[in-house]
């Protein structure tokens, strides 16, 4: 009955996605880009060697599986692998990561249709299917089902809020999480709240985060120490992944409040790149002289703002930054993640709205690698103190690179809960 209702509810709003892949292609062209695979329409042609499936809904659940998809081209080198997202900066990051290499097989996933869920799986006819995080989508987790592919839920993440919201439609969520052959929590806090929304509890296993396990590649660090040079011997101020309402936060702080060193540099990377030119206007409508990273140009040493507008670089942001701030944390966010920015090596810091890496951040805040702040204003003290303070950036960063090295290891047990549905 539940099903039923979503069923329904689906169709009434095919419509609206429609119109909304139309009105998102307009800023992001790769939302035009194959729109009849939206639906399990596919022109591609059947793979010849079995598939193993992995799917990454969006840029940061794409760039996480790197080193998974390389574990598993080791393990199973008589399969392709298929990868499939469902928003364009995803897409653009598979491109990136994987290119025309052989053996990886890119498309989108279908929006959940009972019909184009089937039609995906009969085109692919994946061996195994692997959803990472929080992908809980009832056709295809029941299509799954009926025709026989085994799931993961792997890098499974539930934050308080999400679950309180999940609670809701229990009986719905309840049925999906069933499907799943095995799932891999990152904490013991999310498997207890997926375990209370119906998972059954023999299927749960504790694997930790992908993310700890990504490096970033020599192409990053290539290019870090090539920004480094073109910003100079200036401190540098990272401020990554802003999600809408925070670039004009930390703008008034540091124009109300200054805070920072003399002659240092701001750097500004908003989330998502439909957003490049909304920022550039923010400066241009404060009178900020700014230079955009796209242009190549110099930096001026009267200019204390550079726009990074590009994607794909926020591990070389990391390596040419003195300290960074990580968004979608001064705003209910959620926060953006932490874990690449402690692995770099840098001081973090982070705002009040953490919950989407609760437990990453609270660790990282422990172990001495990033630091809380209520706003702002305190943010940019924070800052000014971290620049000016050589030996407590040292002893942050340090401390950031011990976190993560404890933290790793998922990979290899989601690769055993991998090896345990799909046996040789």
């Amino acid at each position: 009955m539940w099903r039923a209702g979503y069923q329904l509810l689906l169709w009434l709003a095919f419509p609206v996605i429609v119109a909304r892949l139309c009105w998102r292609g307009r800023r992001e062209p790769g939302y035009r880009q194959d729109i009849p695979g939206r639906f399990g329409w596919y022109r591609s042609a059947v793979a010849k060697k079995p598939i193993i499936w992995l799917h990454g809904v969006s840029l940061g659940e794409t760039r996480a599986a790197e080193p998974l998809v390389r574990v598993l081209q080791k393990r199973y080198p008589g399969h392709d692998l298929l990868l499939t997202q469902m928003t364009a900066t995803g897409r653009e990051a598979a491109v990136q990561l994987y290119g025309d290499e052989p053996g990886i097989v890119l498309a989108w996933l279908p929006y959940d249709y009972p019909s184009a869920m089937h039609r995906f799986l009969r085109h692919f006819k994946p061996r195994l299917g692997i959803i990472l995080e929080t992908e809980i989508w009832p056709h295809l987790l029941h299509e799954c089902r009926r025709q026989g592919v085994p799931v993961l839920l792997a890098n499974a993440r539930l934050s308080d809020r999400s679950s309180r919201r999940y609670q809701r439609f229990a009986p719905l969520l309840r049925e999906s999480l069933s499907c799943f052959s095995a799932i891999g929590a990152q904490t013991a806090e999310d498997a207890g709240r997926l375990e209370a929304l119906g998972a059954p509890a023999d299927r749960i296993e504790l694997t930790g985060s992908l993310k700890f396990d990504v490096e970033a590649p020599e192409s990053a660090q290539i290019l870090g120490q090539k920004l480094r040079e073109r910003f100079g011997c200036r401190r540098v101020l990272l401020a990554a992944s802003l999600r809408e309402g925070e670039e004009e936060l930390l703008l008034d702080a540091l124009q109300s409040a200054g805070g920072l060193p003399d002659n240092s540099l701001t750097v500004i990377v908003p989330r998502h790149p439909q957003r490049f030119d909304e920022v550039a206007g923010l400066f241009e409508q404060r009178g900020l002289a700014f230079i955009r990273r796209s242009s190549e140009a110099a930096i001026p040493d009267d200019c204390r703002f550079v726009l990074g507008d590009s994607l794909g670089e926020l591990a070389a942001y990391y390596a040419a930054c003195d300290c960074a701030f990580v968004g979608g944390s001064l705003l209910p966010y959620g926060g953006q993640n932490l874990i690449e920015a402690c692995a770099a090596g840098v001081p973090v810091l982070l705002g009040p709205h953490t919950w989407n890496f609760a437990q990453a951040a609270d660790d990282a805040i422990a172990a001495g690698a990033a630091l809380r702040v209520p706003d702002a204003a305190t943010l940019v003290n924070e800052a000014g103190y971290l620049l000016r303070n050589n030996e407590a950036c040292r002893r942050m960063g340090a401390a950031g690179l011990a976190f993560c090295r404890r933290q790793r290891g998922a990979v290899a047990k989601t690769l055993a809960l991998c090896e345990r549905l799909l046996p040789d």
